[in-house]
């Protein structure tokens, strides 16, 4: 370097650390010499990072994020200049030009925000990143802001330029553990830092600004997107040339697989969890992945662990027959154990917020819940159980529904009946009857979120709806028509102690406790003889109300009791056809999951709200049972929509007056059955 370099070089520092006590100096102006004294002085001690604990609800630690933080300090000289080149030309463009606050960046994000109405811009530069990490917590607050640009003049004040982005690539976050360019180059590229090519630099400078949503190994396409936008960012920046950009777009990064695992305790809720607080209460992500949080749960240890052995025990270990498990605490909605799939070091998809299945026969009681509700159907209406074609759209389409291989009874059967067998004639008999927009609307009252269609083949469950989605729309039956919305955080608290989320869960009745008691009764019927979940009967000893679900490519079962709702899925990740064996084992797995999670508690009662008369009714024609009437069954209904004809030896005796019109044992099924003969 000849003299005169250097005395530039020279120049160019000594102006440098006048702009950073410049802007110390108009940062005491703004905020005020008192709060301003109180930050004065040496730069604290960096913060060295935590690792984040999830607990269980008794506080038994289930998974730690970034329990071992994976960090190499290195020289700058260590570092490929590929790293240095993209990582600026991304984060911080003028980093040369700035004193720690870049003011001209900070005028253009504002102006872009005014125009826009929206802030769309950030204005933070690699020196206030660096003060962030190294001092502070990720709060957004204008107090944390201030500090942060404190901190950063200071840093500018203390340090070159070479030491600031030499600390700066050895603290920052690349995601899976890793800290810092020499731990990330070894983590995704088995090779050290200094050996990195232009291409993989661009990848690794892409990840920091979000190491979930840019990580090669859980989101690899967003992951390339960012590669190409950082290779157009050192393009305009001048540190590399058009050639050298299409050249390194070429050379896709071979990423490394990540070190195997060792077994985790409900490793699907807690990435639930992470992205729960991510997404949902706005938590930073680097604060969760190094700010020593504190993360208290509704998992129960035991329920999990008994979960992940009846979906084990539930699959052939020769199959890629996948499933998922969900259960919750109706009263409180306290999500209890979850599983996502089969094996999560295998495939770290959670199946249980997949909504592109078909819940099939399981979606029908929000059908007959819908009906009910608007007293258009009771236990006692009867359908003819035969291929019918259905018009709708004022007659323009044609639906023709058919039952399971093609099974009819080919005579009237009742609604417990239905529901039992599940009769799809039946239960697009009930959705013509109430109509297809009333099915939606208590469909989304309970908690169903996806796309539904207002047709007939509603009834049948052919719109697509998540286990989760399934399990909250049950848990408001098994919670006696009272809402709770499914919940996975109870608390979370900082490194110090300081609570930074509190849950308080509420409950709201969205449908009448009559309507709920009367559903949960209809739903027991899948156990009795004859129903599609008989065969678990005997493993079951406890009141419970279910609904199974089958189509070509899925298996459900979806019950309760008092004290638990559970969904359980099977299927195959792309759709295929499921044999008729598999279409069998949801129901296995949901019963030892109850059975063995409540195992040493009493039996939990389903218990008969006001509005609900039980009355004892002929089955073969729906009307009440006379002394005399063969095999009486006691049915429930909600109170005034009981049948008032009675059957007798001597046939139909008079209605009494209040007579529903088209219930069960009216006129109007009367003249049906003398129509039929």
């Amino acid at each position: 370097m000849d003299s005169r370099t250097e005395n530039n070089s020279h120049h160019f520092e000594s102006f440098r650390r006048r702009m950073a006590w410049f802007t110390l100096f108009c940062l005491v102006l703004a905020a005020g010499a008192g709060f301003v004294l109180q930050l004065f002085g040496s730069l604290p001690a960096g913060a060295a990072s935590q690792s984040t604990e999830i607990l269980d609800a008794e506080g038994t630690p289930i998974a730690v994020l970034q329990g071992g933080v994976n960090r190499r300090s290195v020289k700058l000289t260590d570092i490929s200049p590929w790293l240095a080149k993209a990582t600026l030309a991304v984060e911080d463009r003028r980093f040369y030009e700035h004193a720690g606050v870049d003011v001209r960046g900070l005028i253009r994000a504002a102006w872009v925000d005014v125009r826009h109405l929206s802030k769309r811009e950030g204005a933070s530069t690699l020196t206030q990143q660096l003060a962030r990490n190294l001092y502070l917590t990720h709060e957004r607050t204008w107090t944390r802001k201030f500090k942060e640009a404190w901190y950063a003049a200071r840093l500018e004040q203390t340090y070159s330029k070479k030491d600031i982005l030499q600390l700066y690539l050895n603290q920052i976050y690349y995601g899976h553990g890793a800290y810092g360019a020499e731990a990330a180059a070894r983590l995704y590229f088995g090779k050290p830092s200094k050996s990195l090519s232009l291409s993989e630099s661009a990848l690794l400078a892409g990840i920091p600004k979000g190491p979930r949503y840019y990580s090669p190994h859980l989101r690899p396409a967003d992951a390339e997107v960012r590669r190409h936008k950082v290779l157009q960012a050192m393009r305009e920046t001048g540190a590399i040339t058009s050639s050298q950009v299409l050249q390194a777009a070429r050379q896709k990064p071979v990423i490394r697989p990540l070190p195997e695992e060792p077994d985790r305790v409900a490793p699907y809720f807690a990435d639930y969890v992470r992205k729960t607080a991510v997404e949902k209460l706005g938590i930073d992500e680097r604060l969760l992945n190094e700010g020593g949080l504190v993360i208290t749960t509704t998992l129960d240890s035991k329920m999990q662990k008994l979960a992940e052995t009846a979906v084990k025990n539930g699959l052939p270990s020769e199959s890629n027959l996948q499933a998922a498990l969900v259960s919750i605490d109706p009263r409180n909605g306290y999500i209890k154990a979850m599983v996502g799939g089969r094996s999560y070091k295998h495939n770290q998809y959670n199946r249980v917020f997949a909504s592109t299945r078909q819940p099939g026969s399981s979606f029908k009681p929000i059908v007959y819940a819908a009906a009910l509700d608007q007293r258009v159907l009771t236990p006692a209406t009867r359908f003819r159980s035969e291929p019918t074609l259905f018009y709708y759209d004022n007659n323009r389409e044609i639906y023709r529904p058919s039952n399971f291989n093609d099974r009819y009874f080919h005579t009237e059967i009742g609604l417990r009946q239905a529901i039992a067998s599940s009769d799809n004639i039946y239960a697009v008999n009930a959705i013509m009857q109430v109509g297809p927009d009333q099915v939606i609307k208590m469909a989304r009252k309970l908690g169903i979120t996806s796309r539904l269609k207002a047709v007939p083949s509603l009834a049948l469950g052919t719109f697509p709806v998540s286990p989760y989605e399934m399990a909250a729309a049950f848990s408001v039956f098994a919670g006696g028509g009272r809402k709770a919305d499914p919940l996975a955080i109870l608390q979370i608290k900082d490194h110090a102690g300081h609570v930074l989320y509190e849950a308080h869960p509420h409950t709201e009745q969205i449908i009448s406790p009559a309507l709920a008691y009367v559903t949960t009764r209809l739903l027991e019927s899948v156990f009795d003889q004859g129903g599609t979940a008989h065969r678990v009967a005997g493993m079951l000893n406890r009141p419970v109300a279910a609904k199974t679900g089958t189509t070509d490519s899925d298996a459900w079962l979806v019950g309760y009791t008092p004290e638990l709702t559970t969904s359980v899925w099977l299927g195959y990740d792309r759709g295929h056809a499921i044999t008729s064996i598999e279409s069998h084992r949801a129901a296995p797995i949901f019963a030892e999951f109850t059975e063995s999670a409540l195992q040493g508690r009493p039996a939990g009662l389903f218990r008969m709200p006001a509005d609900v008369v039980s009355a004892y009714i002929d089955p073969d024609n729906g009307l009440l049972a006379a002394p005399g009437c063969p095999n009486p069954v006691l049915e429930t209904f909600l109170a005034g929509t009981e049948p008032t004809a009675t059957c007798s030896l001597h046939g139909i005796v008079a209605a009494k007056e209040g007579e529903p019109g088209r219930g069960a044992g009216s006129w109007w099924n009367r003249l049906r059955h003398w129509w039929r003969g």
